[in-house]
């Protein structure tokens, strides 16, 4: 067994005198503790079978030492919750990734001796590879390379349940697909097609040849998949725009929560409706979004929505590919952010939800923070949050934790309905009155010989039709 040591912390450089180091710069930077490898044997034999063994390979450009672990640390969960068996972490610190092999190509040969040390598969990069960084860096080491963005959209894969779900996956994974295919290998022709013999069709010296490569035909098949899974995700998501449009019909406010993978949103969901959505230890284990009603104390009625958590560099590939769904965070009328306050960075987490929500425009929106795992957190951690966002709410889904006051801040922020009125309304006409309890706000309700009168404030549409019951 194998086991990875933990080098002392470098100190700091002064990013204002001039250069870094040289030699901090270049070298590669074991980090400790990622290691999930099994110390009882015969639960290694089994899991040997079906895990992939991996070492994983980061890039330290800017921020802080932490920064540049947290990172590392966080590609250990995704390769985790993918199925694989993180062997080993190293860190090089440079101005920028190498344009030809990520890590400096002096240290493609030292990362070689440790796949071969530890008998990984695999080597993960914590970043977006270009084409030809992939093959040099599999051609060098010998073993399959993974980056951060094919890692991501493979545990999308695993998780997808509904139709569309599915769909936006498979398009992410085919947009990510056709430029990294395979150019020019040893076993595709070159050639195009055409007669062999001198002077026939097919376009010349160095041009006939067996016809359409492999490769063409590949890009041909991707291509026509995409444009099919875009028709059918528009028609899906013309679907989804009618049910949103019903929803804003009824006068119904609609809440979305989200936030960090795994920070907690679905347990938030099932605590505040008992809606019964999956809850697992794992990142993105909701993709597919839920929508239940909830009842503020006032009687009125709102939807809350969870949605697909987010992560630090979301592949543009899964935010183009789930719009339509990360659109029903964009028509909400407040945004509930939950933020995991146990992770080792949750300020880094609310920038990155922030940028995402930014790029499908719902950072106009009210938003309410929401700190979850308080209990798991230290008091310190704690201190410094509630300083950092005065007006978050402090809450364990878990435990229970601060849930009333986030069930009364969240009541305090939902949009009011505009008209006050006074109204009576006949006992023959229970559904107007199931209507104003349901998308109206009850100040007061009596039951009268002639009917039920009711001070309650309405929207416009819903006052216009209680017109001819005013008092």
């Amino acid at each position: 067994m194998r086991n990875t040591y933990q080098t002392p912390v470098l100190d700091e450089p002064d990013l204002t005198t001039g250069e870094l180091e040289l030699e901090e710069r270049h070298s590669l930077r074991r980090v400790a503790g990622l290691s999930t490898e099994l110390t009882d044997v015969t639960e290694v034999e089994y899991r040997q079978l079906r895990l992939e063994r991996v070492v994983l390979v980061g890039v330290w450009t800017e921020g802080s030492v932490d920064d540049a672990e947290n990172s590392l640390t966080e590609l250990a969960a995704l390769a985790e919750t993918a199925g694989s068996q993180v062997l080993e972490g190293l860190i090089q610190r440079r101005k920028q990734p190498d344009a030809a092999t990520f890590i400096g190509r002096g240290k493609v040969d030292e990362l070689r001796d440790v796949v071969l040390d530890t008998g990984a598969d695999t080597v993960i990069c914590d970043g977006e590879l270009s084409p030809s960084q992939l093959r040099n860096l599999e051609q060098q080491t010998k073993v399959k390379v993974v980056d951060r963005t094919a890692l991501i959209l493979d545990i999308f894969a695993q998780h997808a349940k509904s139709r569309e779900g599915k769909a936006q996956v498979e398009l992410a994974q085919l947009q990510y697909l056709l430029p990294r295919l395979r150019g020019w290998g040893e076993t595709l022709s070159r050639q195009s097609g055409g007669s062999g013999r001198g002077g026939g069709a097919g376009g010349g010296v160095g041009l006939r040849g067996p016809g359409e490569t492999k490769l063409e035909t590949d890009r041909r098949r991707i291509n026509q998949r995409i444009s099919r899974l875009r028709r059918e995700i528009k028609a899906m998501r013309t679907v989804r725009e009618t049910k949103r449009s019903r929803r804003a019909a009824s006068g119904v406010p609609a809440v979305a929560i989200a936030g960090y993978t795994n920070a907690g949103k679905s347990s938030l969901l099932n605590r505040l409706t008992q809606a019964g959505v999956l809850v697992e230890n794992a990142l993105f284990a909701t993709l597919d979004p839920t929508t239940r009603r909830a009842s503020a104390e006032d009687g009125r009625v709102y939807t809350l929505s969870d949605t697909v958590g987010f992560v630090r560099h979301l592949p543009h590939q899964i935010v183009e590919a789930f719009r339509s769904t990360l659109e029903e965070v964009a028509d909400a009328d407040l945004v509930v952010h939950v933020v995991d306050g146990a992770h080792p960075d949750p300020e880094g987490q609310v920038s990155a939800v922030r940028e995402v929500l930014g790029e499908v425009g719902a950072d106009r929106l009210p938003e309410l923070l929401v700190v979850n795992k308080v209990d798991a957190a230290d008091e310190e951690t704690k201190l410094r949050l509630k300083r950092t966002w005065p007006d978050a709410v402090f809450v364990s889904a878990r435990s229970g934790t601060g849930l009333a006051e986030l069930q009364a801040a969240i009541a305090d922020r939902l949009p009011r309905p505009a008209v006050d009125l006074t109204v009576l309304i006949p006992y023959d006409r229970g559904d107007l009155v199931a209507r104003v309890h349901r998308s109206g706000q009850v100040i007061q309700s009596r039951h009268l010989d002639d009917g039920t009168e009711l001070h309650v404030r309405v929207n416009e549409q819903l006052a216009a039709e209680l017109a001819g019951f005013s008092r």
